[in-house]
């Protein structure tokens, strides 16, 4: 059997991962594609969604997949946590002493082989706040 083709790099590729790792927000497909439709006029919306798939696919980004929610990428492929505010859905880094723990840190659960996992923290976002005087 022959081996796949490797994937080329495109040039609307290209555009989408240099713009999305220029964000430190967590965009959907649709704000992705309005940011590439700024220096690529005539990108269409499924060409976005395909690409990000892609790229997710190679490992080059991140898609951030949470049950009922809309899918949200990262250019920061390194580990980290996010933390999602349950409110209007906004996602962050995660800072402070956070530390993911390697898959070779995490045991055995149910017979399964760990690979890896995805650490979210739900919380309240500061434009949506909590309590008094907060944001509304």
């Amino acid at each position: 059997m022959p081996s796949p083709k490797p994937l080329r790099m495109t040039r609307q590729r290209r555009i989408i991962l240099d713009e999305l790792r220029q964000l430190k927000t967590h965009p959907a497909a649709d704000e992705v594609f309005q940011i590439v439709k700024r220096r690529m006029p005539r990108i269409s919306l499924a060409t976005v969604y395909r690409n990000l798939d892609i790229l997710s696919q190679i490992g080059v980004i991140q898609k951030l997949e949470t049950a009922g929610l809309q899918r949200r990428f990262d250019g920061n492929i390194s580990p980290h946590p996010h933390v999602r505010c349950v409110k209007c859905g906004r996602v962050d880094d995660m800072t402070g002493d956070v530390r993911p723990l390697r898959p070779d840190e995490i045991p055995r659960a149910q017979g399964y082989t760990i690979h890896g996992y995805r650490l979210e923290f739900l919380g309240t976002c500061p434009q949506c706040g909590e309590g008094p005087g907060a944001a509304q």
